[in-house]
This record gives structure tokens, sequence and C-alpha cells, in this order.
């Protein structure tokens, strides 16, 4: 059931991004047409890729701004270039969201800020490597040589600045709108729209030692697909070259037909001879200048008898680089033409030839002129300037690259919200809903039910992951639970033990009453008092207070070697028998000893047992017994039991003497304070009147009850 529920919040996510995407894209639509509509100053495209950030996060915004360039594109077929700057609108955009920049008013001016720098910035230098000149493809190509040629930085600082101004008027109302959508929007529905999925484990963080598994992911995909694009790149800008390349030799071979026309084949011997004085001559001369002029990428049109000694030139007009050279002077071979040689000889016509030598980076076809015989008399040459053709890889490229960079984007955005909804926060939910305290026994049930609650069904290694896992945590909770319940009983066997154990001696001491069970109860108001004041924090905690109280019935175990008759003695102890009634607290520490070494344990509720049959009847000023420690030398269980032991010794009646009255017994103990007594243990047992009243009244009636039925 839980995993049907959760399959339809993920079909009802996806149910809204597509409403958002479609909303989205329908703003950017309308604002186009809108502004080309009023012939508005601005462009309005990008309120909806905006939006969808805003609202969404980044897919949707990626989403939005690509899919409305496509479309545009459908229109005006260079908008499909711009969606690099709709990715990165909605990228900057999603950011500035998750930082609340929509929502207070000093903080909107930073969107308006980078929106415009995007917008009107990286806009206007994409559209400079789009079109040369910046300012649309329209461009005469007069115009653009002018640009290339002239001033062209200083015309394009212009448009930078124009293009600046124009979308910062277009982005600081896209903006506006944008958070005034924000604003109307309630917040439930807000959160319907994300599409960011939910925190792990509480929205809690994992520390991770090294590189987490998201930058493991996001440099692996961003590696290859980096990779595959620019091995793409290459391949297709080498044969964008290649294509380029033939077509201008099939222009350039067109001109140099059409300059060979204008030659008499038959006549080539007498050029070569006469030179200018041929009548002929000039008249073909202007042609091959007329020719080389009709064209701005021709460099050079010229007809050359191509020999093994090199180049001798029939036909070789000036050119604003310098005066062509005289009929019949012979120029040596460019490197790059060395190759082509046999073919020259040969007859056949040549190239295209790509060189970059002396005459500059040309392109340079050869056609061969022939007689009536059919026998080459010379070659007509057409150099075409390379210029155009780095121009136009400038701008594929360009073109490229910028589709490139917004599919990138989306690429990576898609893959990693993938990877986190599959994988990485899966991992990190169940790394985080697994985590126990050892010191709450609880935990482990809390970390079981974080793990339920969980319901991962992502149906692959990482569902398995999580169901072995549920599994093997269920049963370690189950044995966990097992062991606490034998535990449980252990403790109270061993609670009943030595309650059994003290009983058997206390029985033996007719005037001590329920003694063991009043110390206990003061010892444990005491303490806990001293908890709430913050003393002794380095020993003091609740672990501590259960051990002490535990042990407390045992501070007199030692009784069970002292003999009856002065156990028991009705009137004063003499001295010697006073001096074996002492002997009673090493008497029991040897025996907390023994049963530690037994049973190999020097846990704290033994050592506290150790502690409080040892000591608790030294006294602060070092004057107690048997070891006459003082101060905090003297174990502060010890310390707390003295005033509790000495507290009961003294309301309760003895065989010996009557029981002081509470007021009386409250006294003495507060007059011991810092003799007899640790202060801070009577600090905490004077604060703690009432409870202690309470356990002494209720100690009260019960021996009177037991007295009655005696």
């Amino acid at each position: 059931m839980e995993k049907t529920v959760n399959a339809g919040k993920s079909k009802g996510r996806i149910a809204f991004l597509v409403i958002l995407c479609t909303a989205g894209i329908l703003i950017n639509f309308i604002g186009v047409r809108a502004a080309l509509h009023f012939s508005l100053p601005v462009f309005l495209d990008s309120i909806g890729t905006i939006l969808a950030a805003v609202l969404g996060g980044l897919i949707p915004g990626i989403i939005t701004g690509i899919v409305t360039n496509l479309i545009n594109g459908i229109f005006d077929n260079a908008t499909i270039y711009y969606g690099s700057i709709s990715v990165l609108l909605a990228l900057a955009a999603a950011g500035l969201a998750e930082q609340g920049c929509f929502r207070r008013f000093p903080r909107i001016l930073l969107p308006v800020l980078v929106f415009t720098l995007i917008g009107g910035g990286l806009g206007s230098i994409l559209t400079w490597f789009l079109y040369g000149a910046g300012i649309g493809e329209g461009i005469s190509r007069p115009l653009a040589l002018a640009f290339f040629e002239s001033g062209r930085m200083n015309m394009f600082f212009s448009q930078l600045s124009a293009d600046l101004l124009i979308d910062l008027l277009d982005k600081t109302i896209t903006t506006g709108i944008v958070a005034l959508v924000c604003l109307l929007i309630p917040d439930s529905l807000r959160r319907r729209f994300r599409f960011d999925g939910d925190r792990a484990a509480n929205g809690e963080r994992v520390k991770i030692k090294g590189l987490s598994l998201r930058a493991k992911i996001l440099i692996m995909i961003s590696v290859t697909v980096l990779f595959i694009a620019t091995v793409v790149t290459s391949i297709s800008l080498s044969l964008f070259r290649n294509a380029l390349t033939e077509e201008e030799g099939k222009m350039a071979f067109g001109i140099a037909k059409t300059a060979a026309s204008h030659l008499d084949a038959e006549k080539i011997d007498a050029y070569l001879e006469q030179g200018r004085a041929h009548p002929d001559y000039n008249e073909i001369l202007s042609d091959f200048r007329t020719i080389a002029d009709s064209n701005p990428d021709i460099s050079y049109v010229y007809a050359y008898r191509i020999l093994e000694d090199g180049c001798h030139v029939v036909i070789d007009p000036d050119t604003e680089e310098g005066e062509g050279s005289d009929p019949g002077t012979v120029l040596p071979f460019d490197n790059a033409f060395l190759p082509y040689l046999p073919d020259f000889l040969g007859g056949e016509a040549v190239g295209p030839i790509v060189s970059d030598e002396g005459y500059g980076w040309l392109l340079t076809i050869y056609a061969p002129v022939k007689d009536a015989a059919g026998n080459v008399q010379c070659y007509v040459g057409v150099d075409l300037a390379m210029q155009r053709l780095r121009e136009n890889e400038m701008k594929f490229l360009a073109r490229v690259v910028s589709l490139f960079l917004g599919f990138f984007i989306l690429i990576i955005a898609v893959s990693m919200a993938v990877a986190d909804y599959g994988l990485v926060r899966p991992i990190n939910s169940i790394a985080l809903a697994t985590r126990v305290n050892p010191e709450d026994p609880g935990s482990q049930k809390e970390a079981l039910d974080r793990l339920q609650k969980l319901d991962i069904s992502t149906g692959d290694e990482i569902e398995n992951l999580y169901e072995s896992i549920l599994d093997s945590t269920g049963k370690i909770v189950a044995y966990a639970d097992d062991v606490e319940k034998q535990s449980e009983k252990i403790a109270r066997l061993q609670n009943g033990l030595v309650i059994t154990l003290a009983e058997m001696v206390e029985s033996r001491d007719k005037c001590t009453g329920n003694h063991i069970k009043n110390t206990a109860s003061y010892v444990r108001i005491i303490m806990e008092k001293m908890l709430e004041l913050g003393m002794h924090p380095e020993i003091l905690n609740r672990e501590y207070i259960e051990e002490v109280v535990g042990a407390a019935p045992l501070h007199d175990v030692g009784k069970i070697h002292i003999p009856d008759s002065i156990l028991n003695k009705p009137g004063k102890l003499l001295d010697g028998e006073y001096g074996l009634m002492k002997t009673h607290a090493s008497i029991g520490g040897e025996i907390i000893d023994n049963v530690m070494k037994m049973v190999d344990d020097d846990s704290g509720y033994l050592k506290e047992a150790h502690n409080l049959t040892t000591y608790h009847h030294e006294r602060w000023d070092g004057k107690g017994y048997p070891s006459r420690l003082g101060g905090e030398n003297i174990p502060l269980s010890a310390r707390i039991m003295a005033v509790a032991d000495v507290f009961d010794a003294l309301v309760s009646r003895r065989s010996y003497k009557p029981g002081f009255p509470f007021e009386k017994a409250v006294s003495i103990i507060q007059e011991g304070a810092g003799t007899q007594f640790d202060p801070d243990v009577v600090k905490a047992f004077m604060l703690s009147l009432n409870e202690v009243h309470k356990v002494e009244e209720e100690a009260s009636a019960r021996n009177s009850q037991e007295e009655e039925k005696g």
C-alpha cells in the first residue's frame, strides 16, 4: 500500500512538472508575440523560464527555456542558438530563489542585475561570435568587411552597451512579474511545483570523509559528456571545414574557367615574348583585374606557365598589396605546391590547395588552358582569401557550443536528479536512518521506525539493499528486545539477591528496622538534587545514580561478621566492642572485593558497592574510619551514604536510644557540614527536606505497624 502511495506521489510530481513547463512555455511565447506586436523595446521572452525555475527548480526552468527556443526557432532559426542563454537564466533563477531573492525588495535587485548580465552581456557576446558584427545575420557583406577592418571593438562595445540597457529594462519587468506571481501563489501550491526532491532523513546532511558520491557521479557524467561533445564537435568542425573548402574550391574553379575564357591559348608564347607590348595584353590584364574585383573573397587572379624551373608569369594584374610581375618573370614554387608539380607538368587541374606562406592564407585553384591540339599552354590561378572560411568556422563553432551548452546543463541536471532520486538520497537516507545512540536503548527501535518510513522503492539494487538492511535491523531490534528482557530479569534477580543478602544482615540487627530501604531512598533523593544543581558533572549522571542506589543496600554487609552480642547490645558499647563494630566497614569491602574477583567484574555497580561498604563511615575532616580519608579523597557515593546513614540512624529508634525528632536530626546534619559531611551533599540534602520528610514519615509509620504486629 505504501509503495502504491509513493508511486502516486511520483506521478503527481511529474504531472505538476508538465503543467509548470507548459505554462512557462506559453508565457514565454505570449511575451515574445506581445513584444513584437506592440513593437516594444524589450523581448519578454524569459518570463516563463525564470518563473518555472523559481517555482519548480532547475530542471523545469531548463526544460522551459530550451523548448521555448526550439519552438521560436521554427519562426526564426537564429533563436535556437540562444538556448544556452535561457539555460543560464534558469540556472541563476533557481539558485537565487534558494536564497530567497524574490521575496524581499532589496534582494530583488540582485536577480535583475544577474539576469541583465546574462541576457544582455553574454547574449551580446554570443551574437558577436554567431554573426561577427554583433548586429544580426542580415548585415550586408560590405558593412561586415568594414566592421572587421576598422573600428570593430568600438562597434562591439557600443552594441554591448545598447544590449545591456535594453535587457536591464526587460529583466526588470520580468523579475517584477515573477516576484508578483510568487507573492500571490500560496506556499502549499508552490511546494507542489517543487521538483528538487525530498530531503533525506529529516534534512540532515551526511558527513563525507572524501569526495561525495554525488560529486563523483557529477564528475563522471561531465567528463563523459564533455569528451563526447569534444569528439563530435571536432568531427563536425572538420567535416564543415572540408565541405566549405570544397565549396570554395568549386567557386574558385568557376572563376578560373571564366578568366581562362579571356585568354587565347595560341597566343601564350606571344604574351611571354612581347608582354605588355602585345596588342591584346592590356585588355586581358584589365579583364583579370575586373574578375578579381568582382568578389571580395578573391585575392588574386593570374596566369602562369608552369615548368620545372618555376612559374613563368603570363598575366599578373596589380593589386592593392603591390604591383604584378612582368610577363616572362620566373617565380619559385611555394612549398605547398611542390607535391603537385607532377600534376602541373602532366597538364592536370590542381586544387584546391590551402597555403599560408609568402602571399598569405589562401585557397588556390589552377585551371589548365589548352590549345587546339590539347596541349596545356598555361594555368589560370585563382587565390581566395581564407578569412571568410575562418569566420564561418567560428560562427559554426559558436553555434555548436551554444547548442551544446544548453543541452549539456540539461543532461547534467537531469542526470543528477536521477542519481539523487535513485542513488544518492536513498543511500544517505538509509545511512541517517540507521544511526543509533549506544547509550539510548530505544534508539534501535527508532532507527527501525525511520527505515520503515523511508519505504524506498527504486526497483533496483538500492531497493534490494534497503530491504536487506530493513530485515537485518528488524532482527537486531527483536534480538535486542530479548536481550533487554533477559537483562531486566537478571537485574531484578541481582537486586533481589542484594536485598535478600542485606535483609539477612539486617535481620541480625534488631535495631535497624527498615534501614536499608530508608537509606537507599535518601541516597536517591540527595543524588537527584545534586544532579539538578549540576554538582560533580564529571561523575554524576543518570547511570551513576542507578548504580549507587542499587548498591546502597549493601553498605552494611560487613556486619555479617559482627557477633550478635555486640550487634544487638542494648547499652553503650565498650571501647573494644566499638573497635570490633568498626571493622564491619573494611570487612564489607573485602566481601565485595571477593565477589568482584569471583565474577571477574569491576563494573560500576560492584565498584560503588565496594566504595559504599568501605568508606561510608569516613569523615570530611579525615577523622573517620577505616582509612581516615578526608575531603574529596572519599568516594562521592560514600560521602552521600554518610549523610543518608547518619540521618536515618538519628530519626530511627534504637535499642539504646529513642529516635530524634525530624527537625533535630536535620539540624545535626546541617551542623556537620564541613566537618563530618561533604558541604555539597548537605546542601542538596537541605534543599530536599520535603522529599526526605515524606520518606521519614513513611518509615516511621511502617515501624509502628511492625511493632503493633510484634
